[in-house]
């Protein structure tokens, strides 16, 4: 079994301690989702060069007064990110993944900012490229758009990483919008995800860079692991962070349990990146689920 596979046991693992923990405290989950979406939404947008910060986020999706002077492209940009991962989670037990969801998401994204675009694919001599890639003419959209959801539909053979990883990277290398690709790309991950039963994940700007390295390594290889390896990565700190509450663990900063414990911070934190710990990310900040006795603490550094 090689790592990839390893990991894909371990996510399925701690989903099924996921799924057992989840019954009966449904409200606490979308307590924690309502509480993400800024944090989703700050950081798909700062993908793509938004200037708001998380805190200015937050206060545009509850219609506060920010402390700055944003356009009001970037405030249209939150406000209707938002209402797309809203709609998401409303319709979560009758919505499937389609060329008509696709374009209806994509026209509640532009709807106020670029009507002449919203919900719609590429017409003749509208063509875009990604840094070096220079995306397919739009008379090939439709067709290739096709084929990707046919192909993941009809894939059962694959894992759920591989099917979501390649529809990712896919359908970003088709970019069949000509704005809002990237982030309607992350919406149709946690939409996915949504109908295998897992929570929404954040792939955050910070770890941009390794991110935009799956698009030129897959268009390179035809290789999807850096992406599985990215939603991994984020899955797994998701359901870390969730299985914490609904086992009513203490919530610390690793710094605090650094100190705690006596243990290299940086060791830590390491460990989180690479999932080896249970620890999970709340507004930036790495953080850690402990009941307090001896036993807790060996298995989470073991």
């Amino acid at each position: 079994m090689d790592k990839l596979n390893k990991k894909v046991q371990k996510i399925i693992d701690l989903k099924k301690k996921f799924d057992s923990l989840k019954k009966g405290k449904e409200a606490l989950l979308t307590i924690l989702e309502d509480v993400e979406l800024a944090e989703s939404v700050y950081n798909s947008n700062a993908i793509e060069n938004s200037t708001l910060t998380l805190p200015d986020t937050e206060k545009i999706l509850l219609d506060l007064e920010v402390s700055k002077d944003y356009s009001l492209r970037e405030v249209f940009e939150a406000k209707n990110l938002a209402r797309v991962h809203e709609y998401i989670k409303v319709k979560k037990d009758s919505i499937v993944l389609s060329r008509d969801t696709i374009l209806f998401v994509h026209g509640l994204l532009m709807g106020g900012i670029d009507d002449s675009i919203a919900g719609r694919f590429r017409k003749q001599h509208e063509y875009v490229r990604v840094g070096k890639h220079v995306a397919p003419a739009p008379e090939h959209i439709m067709r290739m758009i096709e084929v990707l959801l046919d192909k993941y539909k009809t894939n059962h053979d694959a894992n759920v990483f591989t099917k979501i990883a390649y529809f990712h990277l896919q359908f970003e290398t088709i970019h069949p919008f000509c704005d809002g690709n990237g982030r309607i790309g992350r919406v149709l991950i946690n939409l996915q995800l949504q109908e295998f039963g897992y929570p929404n994940i954040i792939i955050r700007d910070k770890e941009k860079q390794l991110y935009y390295k799956t698009f030129s390594h897959f268009r390179d290889t035809k290789s999807t692991k850096q992406m599985e390896q990215v939603i991994y990565l984020a899955l797994s700190e998701g359901l870390h962070k969730r299985v914490a509450y609904l086992e009513g663990a203490e919530i610390i900063s690793l710094s605090d349990y650094a100190k705690k414990y006596s243990l290299p911070l940086a060791g830590l934190i390491n460990a989180g990146k690479r999932q080896t710990i249970p620890a999970f990310r709340e507004k930036g900040v790495w953080k850690i689920g402990v009941n307090g006795d001896k036993e807790n603490h060996e298995e989470i550094l073991k």
